[in-house]
């Protein structure tokens, strides 16, 4: 039987790589919540993180929150509570995500593990995610003193008798599939230019890149590249196929579309983001989604023009002083 106080039990803390149980035990959480919630509970590039040796410039922390129970293993993954993660970079800024067992929530689990966390590093610099805007998560970032300070929106569109408008590719312009040992590099330096000013898709370094390149998901036909009749590169839409997990079908998702900035302004952008919706229609898929930020004026008209509606939103919390939504 396990003991209903989760502020008795121990937080184990763990500083850089996590071991191969700890990380099965995670996973078989997030499979768990995500089955539940029809969310992920943290981001792809924590996960990658997490799975990755070579973190790079980040340092990561984790803190697990196992439930005892005499009549178990205590290292299961049914047993993990909850666990949050951290990813600090080097200016002592970080990005904090938490994800519970949907058996163990309403029961103070997310606090014992901002309790342990504040005990282990403090919450200076902190900004922290809730994927799927949970009441739970509002009510704990406001205990904190966070509040709101970034939208992103999940927006989705069904296949189904979708109308694409016809668009064309600019003159000279062509599309081809991504080739792994050859795009890389140029692959990098488009994302880096096109996404500038983005606080997570442009800093994506090589290793992420590679990381993301041995997934299960990945499919380098659905990862289209659009170049000029020489050849350089000048913009990309990166599809994504969320295979099915227990009651929720297959879906699509429009990753990442970015365009090269001396290529911008000659429709390539939409030209390409209709490109990767009809090669995902093509493979059958009943619905297509995509993340896009609230204040990205522009980005939300095309998404809606093209036939997506608002479905859920992730929100950042920081602390209240840094801003407001």
């Amino acid at each position: 039987m396990t003991p209903a106080h989760p502020e008795k039990w121990p937080v184990q803390v763990v500083r850089g790589g996590v071991d191969r149980q700890l990380l099965k035990d995670c996973r078989d959480l997030l499979a768990a919540a995500e089955e539940s919630d029809g969310n992920p509970s943290i981001s792809e590039q924590t996960l990658v993180t997490m799975r990755s040796a070579d973190t790079g410039s980040h340092t990561l922390l984790t803190l697990a929150l196992y439930a005892p129970d005499e009549d178990s293993d205590p290292a299961t993954g049914e047993d993990l509570a909850g666990f949050a993660v951290v990813i600090d970079e080097p200016d002592g800024t970080g990005v904090l995500e938490i994800a519970v067992h949907p058996s163990y929530r309403n029961q103070g689990v997310a606090d014992r593990l901002v309790g342990a966390l504040r005990e282990s590093r403090g919450l200076d610099g902190l900004k922290a995610w809730s994927h799927g805007n949970h009441e739970a998560a509002a009510d704990l970032a406001a205990r904190y003193g966070f509040g709101p300070v970034r939208e992103l929106w999940k927006m989705r569109m069904t296949t189904a008798g979708s109308r694409l408008p016809e668009t064309a590719l600019p003159e000279g312009v062509s599309l081809r599939p991504f080739l792994p040992g050859r795009d890389e590099d140029a692959w990098l330096a488009v994302n880096r230019a096109a996404f500038a000013h983005h606080p997570e898709q442009g800093s994506l370094t090589r290793a992420d890149l590679e990381a993301r390149m041995a997934e299960d998901w990945f499919d380098p036909a659905g990862f289209l590249l659009a170049e000029d009749r020489n050849g350089r590169l000048l913009g990309f839409h990166w599809t994504k196929v969320h295979p099915r997990h227990g009651q929720h079908p297959a879906i699509g998702e429009v990753y990442v579309v970015g365009v090269a900035p001396d290529a911008q302004g000659m429709g390539l952008g939409k030209a390409l983001t209709v490109a990767g919706i009809r090669y995902l229609q093509d493979l059958g898929l009943h619905a297509v989604m995509l993340y896009t930020d609230a204040d990205n004026a522009a980005a939300v008209a095309l998404y809606r023009s093209l036939g997506f509606t608002r479905w859920d939103m992730d929100i950042m919390y920081g602390p209240l002083e840094l801003g407001t939504a």
